[in-house]
């Protein structure tokens, strides 16, 4: 199906001048060339084509749009065709000259002539008429004309094509071969002369927005380019890293590079895990214990008695060292367990799961502080059994892991809305049913030795399937496992196994395994993991996890049965499958349980039951396939392999392998027993190819056996010349392509998004011009693609064998790929020079979106093997997934590599690949497949290199049908390949002097050259030529200009002896000139491209180089270009790189400055004494003096020295810069040391300052205003700072410098205002608790805000240059701002500010990172370099690049073009001899104090076998070393140091500070726990002034006193002097101008007395921290700072440790000695007594039954104790017998605490257990428990209920017992919540709670208590009594008597029984019984009565 349209001319044009025309269709466009000077008719002459996926309306529209082209401006429109295509469809062929519209609808005079030609769909691919594919003869010529021209720019069409062949060609595939070439001329980009076009609608195109801009571009050839697609020149791919990526063409896909599996290599891993605390435990009083699995290591805690509410923080460590994917699939479970003791196991309360992959995927790796919920898994109907709160982090070697400030997490926690839950899974997950459906499996190996089965045979003649198969399933750590079906390939189970576990799970992934069982031991054939991502989807339109009935491919070792197979592992599957297993048939369901329905089995065990079975034809029909392939080419093939013939094999599932292929897929073939297949398929290759009944044709799976011929001393190759063996195998799969097609469509999109992401990346790298045209194309292309998708997939909806999962994975695509589109759209729209690099990121999704989309969790066809054998051995593999090869009459369904000629590089299998077997390439193979349904076999050979025959099996003659069983070549080109191999940089370090020998190796064919050998470098100019002669190759001249084969480039070590080391390997492809072709530009001579290096995954390097084919026409050699240029005699007859391709020269100078070595390490066990530095750079260099004596001074007396090189004007091209140190040692020998390179240079390129930028105008005065005005409106404080105004800037003291937010607690709502704090109260650790808060608060802004930067950013950009308030301060001010709002105190604040500034505490800066980061490592004008010597490590050695350091130089360098701009040499005090180096100090050595402040360490790993350390501070350096083992601190992970050390050093011996933390152990020696290394000299330095951080405020006494022995004023002026600044002038008072800029603040301050005296100091101040606004020489000065350092450990390299906080100041002996070192010892906890009296309690449930009465009652008492003080508990007298729930106590509890007030926790030491050594402290949260009790005499007392308070924050008891509800403990009412730190008396009752069986909170009693706290002082001044004691006794309770208990006094206790339950009802009985006394006298007496009145007696 395809539209044709062949515009033909376009005449009566108007003037003179350049024409183009666009012809769109469906939203694709096509442009035609560019017509130049062209008068009244433009002959365009020229056919477009457009493969059509959908048939053709009648109303659709193809519009051609006629343009005036320009260069510059953007093109002009001259008219518009539009057409209805109703008469094409009608008709199929339609020829119109019509008139053109201009844009205003009017018709003009030009007109057109164009002819349409349709071609409609009618299904198959049968009888197309090739005349109306390809136009007649003439088209043909003139195609062919235009071939020469522009064969290798898209959108034109190869016409000589034999007939009968199809073009199913991708346009987007074939790059613009043009635009890389022109893109290359020296110094010009493609994008460099391109303008953005304007973008204009025509009226009627409003409606249509997604047409690209079209951009003009400069003509790249004389002859004009034409666009592929119409895509803007954003589409044309540039040459990436790797040219291979480009000009891919039609007919060969691309290789991969990277060769060895990654998958499968065990790496280290470490899980850590913090327990913090546990809530809402279910069950009464218990004693939990948390225990943490991770797979099977198991760790508990510490076990807390009688709580539900239990607090840890207790820290454990795992480490592994797996593979990924084993790693990922392990279940980390947490569970508390109840009463767990050494006899018995406790029970379980309730557990958690989740995968570690789950925590891998989190950002940062890890769930901080989050709730994990506990559930039964043995009773689902049960609900949730409480919380735990934890963090889990894992982290792989090299994660660095961002762990949150540890800092006084004292917000209350919202447990609901921090859950252990990843983003989008709902907190209420409910119980689910997964039922994993095993069907039936097929095509399973042989699994047992065949001896006792020949046996058998030969006795009972019974002939038995090798193999006893059962699926065994794994989820969520629970496995379950299907029947064994004895002896069976083809076992038919139809059993499912059931889980249940909570949905959505969190375990990502199922393992399916088919396991043979056997007396020994079984093992795995073959495993499948099903992703239940891939199966699901959780969107609102979403679905449950769903699959099949579908058949799974399992892939493993190869299928020949050994006892002890070396690849078991890939059955197992980790690494790569090498070869087909089986296949299984499975299918998944999911049912959400009602968990309320009563017949529920309520256990979560692994059930077996039978599964219904399912018909045959459910996963489709079963359709013939053909398989074929053709090899064009062997070569590269190991010389360990080069003795024996070598035959291929290609197999696909089990068909075509002969050699263990065994039991094959029994699939119904017409008249034939399913034995005779096998005999037939074992003739192999015979030559009579054996044709059955029917004209069927039996399979050829492998090419006839060959001997290799040497090639080099590494490689062979097979001759195969010009006939190239082919291979077809015919096999019979179920039909489900439309799987793959959508598949392979998704995977088109990405392809292409792919490479143009990489483009952008790279013209971002190498700073092209208009990255974010390409990008925008980029996204054009996708949106293009995502609509392309849609019109698509949507066909083939009637298949009868899709399953669920198809069609709802179809709607998720389409929907997924619509909204993608969209996104696309818009995201186009707001790409801006800026945001390049933000919407990079986000495209980077799309990317990864897609991937994950087109990846089918539903195999249909298994992947193709292709195998190399030796001696009927298998050697070396490669596979290629089916759905790469499958052929669609649809060209974006067609998979890549189908119909293509593809390289591929045979690996080892498994294991063996792994590391630096993996690198050598096994063999190379070219070898062309086709893949689709047999019927569709017509075309298979469409896609080969065209002239050649076939050559068809003797018999076959007559059937045309038949595949060849070989090709021979009738064509054949000769060629010369030029390979220009001019440099290659940062190389692996092959040798143990940390360099290597390298020389490069070129395979092309079957052809090598290496070029020299150069020694000793990383950085080889080779600068040769290496010229192939006679290469033949086959095909047709023009096929191979676009696709010549690539060329191998491996670069290898010269050892002296033995073989020569691998070091990396590249692929390029070579620029094709023609005979016919001119050898001129624009695509020759080529220019240098950098090749990415590989060395198995790694990348290892660039090589600069140039290749070019040049074709040997008729003419011989004659006609090539000359060889010129001189001949290299001094190097041998080596030919240098011809001029044209190599760069092109200019002179530069490079200074070098030489400051000092450090930290040489011994060479050869000798210390160096002597060393130099070579300095090299492209051939040229410099020495530095020899250092004389490194021990005494290791620094240079020569600072700066120069020497001029010829370097390339291209910044790309420049050379690395090799660094050298070698030591002198006598009698003149010399020792390399170490080296270094410096791969680029560009960093030390001299650019001169920017003058015209604003903080360079010099004119006017700025004025930075520090005073506290009265601010008349809260002013926005972003002001335009604009150098030539007087901007002022007004920053409130109160706002800026004092800016402290209050700290108010959520819980002081009620009290107004917060006392202010005293200022003798204050210390270092209120500045720093203050400081942590303001450093969480802005990181929780900076999230907040995140999105509001962005949108700032386009502001700040639109104000341009104006804006000169750098982005980072604007963020700044706006942060300030926030801060004001929500200080917010009144209008009147600035009023208020003077009397306010006490409650604001002064802060230093908390870097939650090193301050090496911040500040750019302090390499402002000193680098440091590292030294390296030895081999780069291989990762399997785990060597790192810290253990290959051998020292560091220190120095500089700095390069410019040599005529110098000569305002640099005129400014003042320029000193020659320092170069650019001005104003340096000097490097004599120098005396220092540094004195180190340890702070705190954080998350140091355990060290002991109890999960603790014991840790203490060890300082070194130079030969100082301070251990500070006394006061280590027992059992602490977050220990808190508090100290400082004075340490006296002198630069530059001793300069490297090492702090490291050590585990203290009674026995042995100590751990090392993780150590730190800071640099002082890079810092001591620094312009950014790092040896004193500057304070906030200047005061000259109390906790924020000024350290720095220099004020401010003397710092000040040190620095104006130093950087030549004309200031500081003081004066007026409170103003200082330097410079330009005039600063003004307080001009009073205070001394300890409270005088106020005049200073300038605040002003000064003022002045330094805004020192990076000075101009010239402003930058940042180190402020008061705490800095946090990652604490690394040598033996576990890349993985912290723990983090230390920590700060040093330096200060220089020669001036004044710095003040006393600031206290920071940690705050002793202050000593409180908290007296709780209990009054009475009220309503307590009764528990008890009376023994004679059947009375409820309860003996009720109240126990007490301060959390985490169990052990002191503390219980009042029993109230016995309350029948009332009332009880009355006056008692009282006295319970002494240590509590720090800042962190709000009590202290407590205790030793862990009878056998600790020490005490050990623990912090934990202040909260009193009061619990009721019903005591028992004989058996354990019950616990009736409880209430826990936290001191700092309680609800405020009720008045009366009536008000006190059960809302007041749970918080479902707001009430007032009080602080006993403040309140110090607080009176009320609170209500006990404890839970039913529904696990509901009940209220079971209320208590009266008063609490009153005390100070330990308070407490010894006014003592009272424990319980009623004496001092101030409490009076006894007013008990009722019953409280004696009954039997020894029965009648008062009888009384009480009877008379106060039964008063009334006493009452009653006696009233009613006087009632009936009455009656029945009255009735007695009645006779009587009536006789005396009868008688009237």
């Amino acid at each position: 199906m395809a539209l044709l349209v062949h515009l033909k001319t376009v005449s009566e044009l108007r003037g003179r001048g350049d024409r183009i025309a666009k012809v769109t269709f469906r939203g694709q466009s096509f442009h035609s060339r560019v017509l130049e000077n062209c008068e009244d008719v433009a002959d365009f002459d020229e056919i477009f084509r457009w493969p059509v996926a959908s048939s053709i309306n009648n109303n659709e529209v193809l519009e051609i749009q006629i343009f005036n082209y320009s260069k510059v401006f953007s093109n002009k429109l001259i008219g518009t065709f539009r057409m209805v295509l109703q008469k094409v469809v009608e008709e199929n062929h339609v020829e119109v000259t019509d008139t053109l519209i201009d844009d205003n609808n009017a018709i003009i005079k030009t007109s057109l002539c164009v002819e349409v030609r349709y071609q409609d769909t009618d299904g198959t691919v049968g009888s197309w008429d090739d005349g109306d594919f390809l136009g007649d003869e003439s088209l043909q010529e003139e195609e062919k004309d235009s071939q020469e021209t522009d064969g290798l720019l898209p959108g034109s069409r190869l016409g000589s094509r034999p007939a009968g062949e199809k073009s199913f060609r991708s346009k987007g595939k074939e790059k613009t071969k043009g635009g890389r070439d022109g893109e290359h001329k020296t110094g010009r980009s493609v994008f460099s002369a391109m303008k953005l076009g304007k973008n204009r609608l025509h009226k009627e195109e409003t409606q249509r927005q997604d047409e690209p801009a079209v951009l003009e571009m400069d003509d790249l050839d004389r002859l004009g380019v034409r666009l592929a697609e119409g895509m803007d020149p954003d589409c044309v791919s540039l040459a990436s890293v790797t040219a291979l990526t480009t000009n891919v063409s039609n007919k060969r896909s691309k290789p991969d590079i990277k060769m060895e599996p990654s998958a499968g290599r065990p790496m280290d891993y470490q899980v850590s895990i913090t327990v913090i605390e546990a809530r809402q435990l279910v069950g009464l009083n218990m004693d939990p214990v948390v225990c943490v699995e991770v797979g099977d290591d198991k760790k508990y805690t510490s076990m807390k008695e009688s709580t539900n509410c239990p607090y840890y923080n207790e820290y454990f460590v795992f480490d592994f060292h797996v593979s990924p994917d084993v790693m990922f699939d392990k279940i980390i479970k947490i569970s508390v367990i109840h009463s767990k003791n050494l006899l018995r196991s406790g029970t379980l309360v309730g557990s958690f799961k989740m995968d570690v992959g789950t925590v891998y995927s989190q950002p940062e790796h890890q769930f901080h502080h989050k709730w994990a919920i506990l559930s039964d898994p043995d009773d689902i109907s049960a609900g949730l059994k409480g919380y735990v709160k934890c963090d889990v982090a894992v982290v792989g070697k090299g994660d660095n892991i961002k762990t949150p400030h540890k800092a006084n997490e004292t917000e209350e926690d919202d447990i609901e809305g921090n859950l252990l839950l990843p983003d989008g899974v709902p907190a209420e997950r409910q119980w689910a049913r997964f039922y994993v459906k095993i069907y039936r499996a097929e095509g399973l190996p042989r699994m047992n030795t065949s001896l006792m089965a020949n046996v058998k045979k030969a006795f009972i003649g019974e002939n038995k399937d090798l193999v006893d198969p059962y699926v065994q399933v794994f989820f969520a750590g629970q496995k379950g496992k299907t029947s064994v079906q004895k002896n069976s390939y083809e076992p038919l189970w139809n059993e499912q196994v059931v889980f249940t576990d909570l949905f959505p799970p969190l375990c990502k992934r199922m393992k399916v395994q088919i396991r043979d069982s056997d007396k020994v031991n079984d093992v795995a054939i073959g495993t499948h993991f099903i992703d239940l991502r891939k199966i699901s989807n959780d969107g609102d339109k979403g679905f449950l996890p769903t699959l099949g009935p579908a058949w799974v491919n399992m892939y493993g070792s190869t299928r020949n049965y050994t006892l002890l197979d070396e690849h078991q592992d890939l059955n197992e599957g980790l690494g790569e499958g090498v070869s087909f297993r089986a296949r299984l048939m499975l299918g998944l369901a999911v049912e959400i349980l009602d968990t309320s329905n009563p017949e529920l089995t309520s256990s979560t065990e692994v059930q077996v039951e039978q599964a219904t079975p399912v018909s045959e034809s459910c996963t489709g029909k079963i359709e013939e396939f053909f398989l074929f392939g053709a090899f064009l080419e062997a070569s590269m093939i190991d010389r360990k392999n080069g003795e024996k013939p070598i035959t291929f094999e290609v197999t696909i599932g089990n068909y075509g392998n002969e050699v263990d292929g065994l039991s094959r897929p029994q699939r119904p073939r017409p008249q034939k027993e399913p034995g005779d297949e096998e005999e037939v398929d074992l003739i192999q290759n015979s030559s009579d190819d054996e044709t059955e009944e029917g004209g069927d044709l039996a399979s050829v799976s492998s090419t006839p056996p060959m001997r290799p011929q040497i090639t080099d001393r590494n490689y062979f190759h097979l001759p195969y010349l010009e006939h190239k063996p082919c291979i077809y195998i015919k096999s019979w799969w179920p039909d489900q392509r439309r799987r793959l097609y959508n598949a392979n469509i998704m995977d088109h999109i990405a392809d292409k998004l792919e490479e143009g992401l990489n483009d952008v990346q790279e013209m971002i790298k190498t700073e092209k011009s208009y990255p974010e045209r390409r990008l925008r194309g980029v996204l054009e292309e996708l949106s293009c693609g995502c609509r392309r998708f849609l019109s698509l997939a949507d066909k083939d909806q009637g298949h009868m064998s899709r399953t669920r999962l198809d069609r709802e994975r179809l709607k998720s695509c389409l929907r997924e790929l619509e909204s993608m589109g969209q996104q696309a759209k818009t995201l186009r729209a707001q790409v801006k020079r800026h945001t390049v690099r933000d919407k990079l990121r986000l495209c980077q999704n799309f990317l990864q979106k897609l991937r994950f989309l087109a990846d089918e969790p539903q195999h249909s066809i298994p992947d193709v093997f292709i195998w190399m054998m030796s001696n009927n051995k298998r050697i070396a593999y490669a596979r290629v997934p089916s759905k790469d090869l499958l052929f669609s009459i649809v060209e974006e369904e067609l998979g890549k590599d189908c119909a293509k000629v593809k390289t591929l590089f045979l690996k080892l299998p498994g294991k063996r690949g792994f590391g630096s077997m993996g690198w050598t390439v096994q063999a190379k193979v070219e070898l062309y497949l086709w893949l689709g349904l047999s019927k569709q076999r017509k075309d298979f050979l469409c896609g080969l290199p065209c002239g050649f025959e076939e050559v068809k099996a003797a018999q076959g003659l007559g059937l045309h049908s038949f595949p060849p069983i070989s090709l021979v070549y009738t064509k054949k080109q000769v060629f010369q390949l030029r390979a220009h191999m001019y440099q290659a940089r940062s190389l692996f370090a092959a040798d143990s002097s940390g360099l290597s020998d390298p020389f490069a190796r070129v395979f092309f064919i079957n052809q090598s050259q290496c070029t020299e050998v150069l020694n000793e470098t990383l950085c080889p100019t080779w600068d040769q030529m290496l010229v192939f002669d006679n290469l033949e190759l086959y095909g047709e001249a023009h096929e191979l200009r676009d696709d010549p084969p690539i060329i191998v480039i491996e670069i290898y070590d010269q050892d002296s002896m033995g073989k020569c080391d691998f070091m990396g390997r590249t692929f390029a492809k070579p620029v094709v000139k023609m005979a016919d072709e001119e050898y001129c530009p624009p695509r020759f001579p080529p220019q240098l491209e950098y090749y990415q290096i590989y060395r198995g995954n790694a990348t290892a390097g660039d090589l600069l180089a140039a290749f070019e084919l040049l074709q040997i026409g008729p003419a011989g050699k004659a006609d090539l270009p000359p060889i010129d240029g001189p001949m290299d005699m001094d190097r041998g007859p080596i030919m240098p790189v011809p001029m044209g391709i190599r760069p092109v020269l200019s002179k530069y100078r490079i200074e070098v400055l030489f400051w000092g070595l450090r930290d040489l390490k011994r060479v050869n066990l000798a210390q160096v004494d002597r060393p130099r530095v070579d300095i090299e750079c492209a051939g040229k260099g410099v020495q530095s003096s020899m250092i004389h004596n490194y021990k005494k001074n290791p620094n240079f007396s020569t600072l700066v020295k120069w020497f001029e090189v010829d370097l390339p004007e291209n910044e790309l091209l420049h050379p690395p810069l090799n660094i050298r140190v070698v030591d002198c040692r006598a009698f003149g020998r010399y020792t390399l040391v170490g080296s270094h390179a410096v791969s680029s240079l560009r960093r030390f390129i001299y650019r001169p300052p920017d003058h015209s930028a604003p903080n360079w105008n010099s004119t006017g005065e700025v004025v930075v205003n520090m005073e506290p005005e009265v601010p008349v409106k809260k002013l926005e404080t972003m002001v335009k700072l604009d150098a030539t105004s007087d901007a002022v800037i007004k920053v409130d003291v109160a706002d800026e410098e004092k800016e402290k937010k209050k700290k108010k607690k959520k819980g002081s709502s009620d009290e107004p205002e917060e006392e202010e704090p005293d200022e003798s109260m204050l210390d270092w650790w209120s500045k720093y608790f203050a400081s942590i808060d303001t450093m969480k608060e802005q990181l929780r802004q900076q999230d907040t805000s995140g999105m509001d930067l962005e949108e700032k950013e386009e502001i700040d950009n639109s104000e341009g240059p104006k804006g000169a308030l750098k982005g980072k301060e604007k963020v700044k001010a706006t942060k300030e701002e926030k801060k004001k709002r929500t200080q917010g105190p009144g209008p009147g604040q600035g009023l208020e500010a003077p009397e306010k500034k006490k409650s604001k505490i002064d802060e230093l800066k908390v870097y939650p990172k090193e301050l090496e980061a911040e500040f750019d490592h302090f390499e402002d004008w000193l680098h440091t370099f590292n030294l390296l010597r030895g081999k780069t490590g291989d990762d399997e050695d785990g060597s790192t690049e810290e253990e290959r350091i051998v020292g560091r130089f220190k120095g500089s360098l700095c390069m410019y073009k040599v005529p110098l701009p000569e305002d640099v040499s005129r400014e003042a005090g320029f000193d020659p001899t320092y170069g650019m180096f001005q104003g340096i100090p000097s490097n004599d050595p120098i005396n220092v104090l540094v004195r180190v402040y340890v702070v705190r360490a954080t998350d140091l790993h355990p060290a002991d076998i109890n999960g603790k350390a014991d840790p203490y501070i060890a300082i070194r350096l130079g030969k100082t070393d301070i251990r500070d083992k006394e006061n280590y601190i027992s059992k602490q992970l977050n220990p808190v140091f508090g100290k400082s050390f004075d340490i006296e050093a002198s630069f530059p011996m001793e300069s490297m500070l090492t702090v490291s933390v050590y585990d203290w152990d009674l026995v042995g020696t100590d751990d090392l726990i993780g150590e730190t290394k800071i640099d002082l000299e890079n810092r001591f330095y620094s312009k950014h002034r790092a040896t004193c951080g500057i304070a906030q405020t200047y005061s000259i006494h109390g906790y924020n006193i000024w350290r720095d022995p220099m004020k401010p004023s003397q710092i000040l002026t040190r620095l104006c002097k130093e950087g030549k600044v004309d200031g500081p002038h003081f004066g007026p008072p409170g103003r200082v101008k330097v410079s330009n800029r005039v600063f003004t603040g307080p001009s009073e301050m205070e001394d300890e007395n409270g005088h106020r005296g005049p200073t300038d100091e605040h002003v000064a101040l003022c002045a330094l921290r805004h020192w990076e606004d000075i101009p010239r020489v402003g930058c940042r000065l180190v402020p008061e700072h705490v800095e946090t350092r990652p604490l690394l450990n040598p033996d576990k390299p890349g993985i912290e440790q723990g983090r230390l906080e920590l700060w040093v100041d330096m200060f220089p002996m020669d001036m004044p000695a710095p003040g006393t070192p600031l206290d920071i010892s940690p705050r002793k906890p202050k000593k409180y007594e908290l007296r709780v009296i209990v009054w009475n309690t009220d309503e307590v449930v009764l528990e008890d039954d009376d023994f004679f009465t059947g009375e409820k009652s309860s003996d009720i008492f109240v126990r007490g104790w301060l959390k985490g003080q169990q052990e002191d508990k503390q219980d009042t007298d029993v109230h016995y017998h309350s029948l009332t729930g009332e009880g009355n106590f006056n008692w009282r509890y006295l319970f002494p605490f240590d509590y720090l007030a800042a962190e709000e926790k009590i202290v407590i030491s205790k030793k862990e257990s009878m056998f600790s050594w020490d005490e050990t402290e623990y912090k934990i949260p202040a909260r009193l428990t009061l619990q009721i009790w019903d005591a028992d005499h004989f058996s354990a007392d019950d616990f009736l209920g409880a209430i826990e308070l936290d001191l700092n924050r309680f609800p405020r008891g009720a008045k009366t017992a009536k008000q006190c509800t059960m809302e007041m403990a749970t918080g479902e009412v707001d009430v007032p919540l009080v602080s006993i730190f403040k309140q110090k008396r607080v009176k009320g009752w609170w209500p006990l709670l404890a839970r039913n069986e529904n696990d509901e909170f009940e209220l079971t009693g209320k208590v009266e208590a008063e609490l009153h706290l005390l100070t330990a002082e308070e407490a010894e001044k006014n003592p009272v009594g424990l319980a009623r004691n004496e001092p101030d006794p409490l009076e006894k309770p007013n008990r009722p008597d019953t409280a004696f208990v009954w039997f020894l006094n029965p009648l008062k206790s009888i009384k009480y029984l009877i008379c106060t339950r039964y008063k009334w009802l006493i009452i009653k009985i006696v009233l009613a019984l006087l009632a009936l006394l009455m009656l029945g006298l009255f009735l007695y007496s009645l006779p009587g009565y009536m006789v005396k009145k009868l008688l009237g007696a």
